[in-house]
C-alpha cells in the first residue's frame, strides 16, 4: 500500500481533484507564511548577520530531488581549482547531534548529516554544520581564517545569514509547467516568481528550457555524469561483471535519496541487470542489516557515507555522481564578487 508521501508526490505529477480540494487551502496558508518570512528579511525586520567574507547561497524552491548536492560539490571544487579558499556551511539535515560540528576525517553522518559529509569528502573544503547557520559559519571562519568565500548549502529559505549571491537550482523537467503549486498541494517551497529574484538559476537535468521560462538573466545548465562504479571503501577497485564467480549473480540496489528510480535507471544504463531494488526515504537511516542478501549490492554515494563507522561490506559497490555546469558558474561567481586567488595558492 503506498505511503502518504508517495500519494502526495504522485499527486504533484498527476493532480487528483479530491486531493486538490483538500490540500489547496494548506498551500495558500504555506504561501502566506513563506511570503511573510521573506518580507521580514527584505524589510530588515529579520536580523541578518553579515560575515567578513561573501556568502553564496545555493538552494532550491523545489521539495528535493533537483540534483543540488552534485552541483554544490562541482561548484566548490571549481572555485578551489581557481585558487579560491572556500568553506561550506549547512544545516546538516538528519544529523543526530545538536550544536555546531566542524567536519574532520572521522566525522560520521550522525554527527554531520549525509549531504554535508558527502560534500566534505568530495571537495575537501572546510565544512561546518549547525541549525544556527551564522554560528556555524563563524566557527568555520575561526577555525579557518584564510577562507575567502562561504557556500551555504540549502539555505535559500533561511535568512539569518546574510547572502551576497543567491543561486537557485531548478529541474529542467518543470520549466514548462505553469501549474506548479506550493506545498503541500504542489512541490514548491516558494512561488515560481521567486526565480526572478535570484542572482543566477541553474537548470538541472536533461530537458528543454521553454521560451516562457524567464527566471533570471543569468542562466546555467547542469547535467549529471557517472564515474566508474567502485568497491565500498576501495575506490581503486572498479566494478566489472567478471569479478563475480557466479555466472548468474543476484544483483541488488538500495537508494535512500529523493528520486531513487534515477539511480536504478543509471545502473541499468551501465548494463547492470538488477534482481532486486530497495527504495528508502530521502536521508533514511541505513545499515548493513537493511542490505539485501546478494552477490553484489549497489548503493549511492550519499548512502555510502552513512557506513563510515560500519563493517567493510565486501559485496557493496558505489556509483559516483558528478555535475557538469555550463557555462562556468565558478568563474561567474568569482568575477561577480571580485574574488582573486590568494597569493599562497598561486
Amino acid at each position: 500500500m503506498p505511503k502518504l508521501h508517495q500519494i502526495i508526490e504522485r499527486h504533484w505529477q498527476q493532480p487528483d481533484f479530491l486531493l486538490t480540494l483538500l490540500l489547496k487551502p494548506l498551500s495558500v496558508l504555506f504561501g502566506c507564511l513563506a511570503r511573510h518570512r521573506r518580507n521580514r528579511y527584505l524589510s530588515g525586520k529579520t536580523k541578518s548577520i553579515r560575515l567578513p567574507v561573501p556568502v553564496v547561497i545555493i538552494g532550491n524552491i523545489h521539495a528535493g530531488g533537483v540534483g543540488k548536492t552534485p552541483i554544490a560539490a562541482a561548484l566548490v571544487s571549481a572555485l578551489m581549482k581557481q585558487g579560491i579558499t572556500v568553506g561550506i556551511v549547512s544545516r546538516g539535515y538528519g544529523r543526530k547531534q545538536t550544536g555546531v560540528h566542524l567536519l574532520h576525517r572521522n566525522s560520521t553522518a550522525a554527527e554531520a548529516g549525509d549531504e554535508p559529509l558527502l560534500l566534505y569528502r568530495k571537495t575537501g573544503a572546510p565544512t561546518a554544520v549547525g541549525s544556527n547557520r551564522p554560528e556555524a559559519a563563524q566557527a568555520l571562519l575561526d577555525a579557518h581564517p584564510d577562507i575567502q568565500l562561504i557556500v551555504a548549502d540549502d539555505g535559500l529559505q533561511h535568512y539569518a545569514l546574510h547572502r551576497d549571491l543567491e543561486i537557485i537550482v531548478f529541474p529542467a523537467a518543470d520549466t514548462g509547467r505553469l501549474n506548479l503549486d506550493l506545498l503541500p498541494n504542489g512541490s514548491l517551497r516558494e512561488p515560481l516568481e521567486r526565480l526572478q529574484t535570484a542572482d543566477a538559476v541553474v537548470i538541472s537535468g536533461n530537458g528543454e528550457t521553454y521560451d516562457n521560462f524567464r527566471p533570471s538573466e543569468n542562466i546555467f545548465r547542469s547535467r549529471i555524469a557517472y564515474g566508474g562504479i567502485y568497491r565500498f571503501r576501495r575506490p581503486e577497485e572498479k566494478w566489472h561483471s567478471g569479478r563475480l564467480k557466479n555466472s548468474r549473480p543476484y544483483l541488488a540496489a538500495v537508494a535512500g535519496i529523493a528520486k531513487p528510480q534515477r539511480f536504478f535507471d543509471a545502473l541499468a544504463q551501465s548494463d547492470i541487470r538488477l534482481n532486486e531494488t530497495v527504495a528508502l526515504a530521502d536521508h533514511a537511516d541505513i545499515h548493513a542489516g537493511l542490505l539485501p542478501k546478494a552477490d553484489a549490492v549497489f548503493i549511492t554515494e550519499k548512502d555510502a557515507v552513512k557506513f563510515s563507522d560500519g563493517p567493510e561490506l565486501e559485496n557493496v559497490w558505489v556509483l559516483p555522481v558528478y555535475a557538469i555546469i555550463e557555462p562556468d558558474l565558478a568563474v561567474w561567481i568569482a568575477g561577480r564578487l571580485k574574488i582573486k586567488p590568494q597569493e599562497k595558492n598561486k
